[in-house]
């Protein structure tokens, strides 16, 4: 549905911000930017819908050039920003049919329709009414979002929608996510693992301005696995025998207590070295107080993948 090919953004000052990045989006399903503060997921999501220009590479929506032909790709998108452009003065029901106009759906009974569609699936008929100045955060989040659904796009891309949402709203919106997922290609840019885990089929990870990692929540966590090791003897002893292991990485030791010490390690997770670890501690004198493996959550490789980020380097606005 949305295919990125070697996109990079440098800002004035030669400061870059996206890295020459390159994936596809397939159609249907929720598809989530994960990245640090400053990671260029919003510099990423600007330039997709045609809100900042690239430096350089090309965005591909549904086979249309979004630089060639901006006008024929921006309809097939909906885009909610991280703070929705809304008219405090205006009433909801107002701001949608003044959305409807804006996004070329001239016939009136076709622009009164779709605010109805938009109203009832997010529950907004109760407030077609209100002022959009005297609506909670999650009711303005959802007005913003009526707004991106109307034109029938079939993307959708939200920028860190539940921000400043309480965890009441932060719930429903998840769950108004999920079910747009069923009819449309849904990107969400987010920074909140939890949130990733629990409503992406898809997650790409970004970081320094480049995509590190690409695949579903529970893949990702498969790409490693983790031993936990703990033997009888000194930690320099133990330390000495895990090292000669081939295959064995990132060895780190957790605790030593009294006679004994506990270290992780990781190996691919196709590689179970626990016979050898355990074969190879015995021989060198460390009797194998514990051995465990263990696939990484989420958390973990994200913490991982984005070790080196400088959370000091701002994202330029």
């Amino acid at each position: 549905m949305i295919t990125v090919e070697h996109l990079t953004k440098r800002y004035s000052g030669g400061q870059l911000a996206v890295d020459d990045i390159s994936f596809s989006i397939d159609r249907g399903g929720v598809w989530g930017l994960l990245g640090p503060n400053g990671a260029g997921k919003s510099t990423l999501m600007n330039m997709m819908t045609g809100y900042l220009s690239t430096t350089q590479g090309r965005i591909l929506v549904d086979g249309i050039d979004l630089e060639q032909e901006p006008g024929k790709a921006k309809a097939l998108m909906g885009y909610l920003p991280e703070i929705p452009p809304l008219y405090p003065e205006m009433g909801v029901e107002e701001y949608l049919n003044f959305v409807a106009e804006l996004k070329g759906i001239r016939k009136k009974a076709q622009r009164t329709a779709q605010v109805q569609q938009a109203m009832t699936q997010l529950d907004l008929t109760s407030m077609r009414h209100r002022l959009i100045r005297n609506l909670s955060k999650g009711y303005r989040q959802r007005t913003g979002l009526a707004g991106a659904l109307l034109g029938e796009p079939r993307i959708i891309i939200l920028d860190e929608p539940t921000v400043g949402l309480d965890p009441a709203q932060i719930i429903e919106m998840r769950s108004l996510i999920r079910e747009l997922g069923k009819e449309h290609t849904v990107i969400l840019s987010s920074h909140i693992l939890s949130e990733v885990q629990s409503v992406c089929d898809q997650v790409l990870i970004i970081s320094q301005g480049r995509l590190v990692a690409q695949g579903s929540p529970d893949s990702l966590g498969q790409s490693r696995q983790i031993l936990h090791i703990t033997a009888q003897g000194k930690a320099e002893q133990i330390r000495g025998i895990l090292n000669k292991i081939q295959g064995l990485e990132e060895l780190t030791l957790e605790h030593e207590e009294g006679s004994e010490a506990a270290f992780t390690a990781s190996c691919a997770p196709k590689a179970d070295l626990r016979r050898t670890v355990s074969q190879a501690l015995v021989k060198g004198g460390c009797p194998v107080l514990e051995l465990t493996s263990e696939a990484p959550s989420l958390e973990e490789v994200f913490l991982k993948l984005t070790e080196h980020h400088d959370p000091e380097q701002e994202e330029i606005e």
